[in-house]
């Protein structure tokens, strides 16, 4: 009975941080070249530092499928697989690769320090972002947009400092609902006992 809650718990915390990704996708943008400044990044982030690094990818992956099924959640109210496609497509694939990596490592920190340590949660947020998001991002606009590397690499430039400030407000945030719910991250699994050396035998 409890692992059925439990399952129950985390299914409705995945579809309510994907609901979120939508929403922040949702709100007002603005356009720079082919790709749109959202607040998605944000909820992206937001996803792995508040739900770990499986519920987060969880989230973030049901947030993409259900746009590249139809359901209007992209940027602008925008939907398909044309989008995946598009010059924006790398983007959004990077989005659940990055919300599992910041969860992994928000995971790892020490418990006391997830709800109270605002800059460590916001250098998980910058990692996932950078080893992700933005390279999958520059690798489709290199594809997609028929922009040269350098072209490529100046038009995500623009989204840095965009980023850090969503990343700093993400932390912000991810304190505080581990404040909220001190057992929302998973359980870590004890600590096998070492085991005890072997006697010689004379």
């Amino acid at each position: 009975m409890a692992s059925s809650r439990r399952t129950s718990t985390d299914l409705a915390l995945i579809a309510a941080f994907a609901a979120l990704i939508a929403v922040c996708a949702l709100l007002p943008t603005i356009e720079v070249g082919v790709v749109d400044i959202t607040l998605q990044t944000f909820a992206v982030l937001l996803c792995g530092a508040a739900l770990g690094a499986r519920r987060g990818f969880l989230a973030a992956l049901l947030y993409v499928v259900v746009g590249a099924a139809g359901l209007p959640v992209f940027s602008g109210g925008a939907a398909g697989l044309g989008v995946l496609t598009g010059p924006s497509g790398g983007y959004l694939i990077g989005f659940p690769l990055a919300a599992g990596l910041c969860g992994l490592i928000v995971e790892r920190l020490p418990r006391h320090q997830v709800a109270t340590s605002v800059p460590l949660i916001f250098v998980a947020g910058l990692v996932g972002s950078f080893a992700f998001i933005h390279p999958l991002g520059i690798a489709g606009l290199v594809l997609r947009a028929d922009l040269t590397w350098g072209e490529a690499f100046r038009l995500d430039l623009t989204f840095w400092l965009g980023d850090a400030v969503k990343n700093l407000g993400m932390a912000i945030v991810a304190t505080a609902v581990h404040r909220a719910f001190p057992d929302l991250l998973p359980r870590r699994a004890p600590a096998a006992p070492a085991a005890a050396p072997a006697r010689e035998s004379a």
